[in-house]
């Protein structure tokens, strides 16, 4: 298994394909695999780097709250490891928080960012119902086994319409969930940054091209946000699948895959 120590903890990762590289990073108590569904798109384009955020998979997991200098350093670590200067960067989620990060502490390592399904933080963001919330943070899920776990986040992620059709993903999706289950602390730790995550004012620094992208029937993080930081990056595009969900790169991954490969080689 690919996995080296990078800033003060052990770090899981792929590579995958050939060309300009092309970094992925993925949301909160979710591993690299989650990546299943689009990445083979990606991945017949670009090198695509794809890896465990710590807390999770088979990454390290300190336990202790999770800062935006960790989380932005393992993934700023990874790349200073396989030798790549600058990349392609497409956070989704919490992921798309740590790539905002990146795109304003470290400018020249980010040629062009794409944000999905994710928000800009603070009180400027559109919060989540109180139904996400408890989602997100209730202890009481803690209680839940790992395959109980993964199958009470399906619906969250994923409309109807796709968890009818597509059977065979939503038995990946639980299957990698649970061969590589976050810990409890792991999410505490991974939520510490999430809650501590504001963006809003530092926005307008973001020199790279961004594309923001989001599915306007998301449950977790309301599509607002995402319209927020469009009109908050300079240049931003924006784009909205009206069908989709916070798992837009699962049920709409041609769709969201070809956008973004237009995007990225314009």
């Amino acid at each position: 298994m690919p996995v080296i120590k990078v800033n003060g903890i052990d770090l899981y990762y792929e590579v995958h394909g050939e060309g300009e590289p092309l970094l992925l990073i993925m949301g909160y108590g979710s591993n690299a695999g989650h990546w299943f569904v689009i990445l083979p798109h990606l991945a017949a384009r670009f090198k695509t780097i794809i890896f465990d955020n710590r807390g999770t998979g088979r990454s390290g997991k300190p336990e202790i709250p999770y800062t935006a200098d960790m989380m932005i350093g393992d993934a700023v670590g990874l790349l200073d490891a396989l030798g790549i200067e600058s990349v392609y960067v497409f956070g989704v989620s919490m992921g798309g928080m740590i790539a905002q990060e990146l795109a304003l502490r470290y400018p020249r390592r980010v040629k062009k960012l794409v944000l999905g399904c994710t928000s800009c933080g603070g009180a400027h963001s559109v919060g989540s119902t109180p139904e996400a919330t408890a989602f997100l943070f209730d202890p009481e899920r803690a209680k839940l086994s790992d395959e109980e776990r993964a199958l009470s986040t399906v619906p969250w992620l994923w409309n109807e319409d796709f968890i009818a059709g597509h059977p065979e993903a939503v038995e990946r999706y639980v299957k990698t969930t649970t061969q590589y289950p976050t810990p409890i602390h792991g999410y505490l730790s991974q939520a510490n940054f999430v809650l501590s995550h504001d963006t809003y004012d530092r926005l307008p620094q973001i020199k790279s091209p961004a594309l923001v992208m989001t599915g306007a029937r998301d449950r977790l993080i309301q599509h607002e946000n995402s319209r927020i930081l469009a009109s908050r990056i300079p240049g931003a595009e924006l784009v909205v699948f009206e069908q989709a969900g916070h798992g837009f790169i699962s049920d709409t991954a041609e769709g969201s895959s070809d956008k973004i490969i237009r995007f990225l080689e314009r």
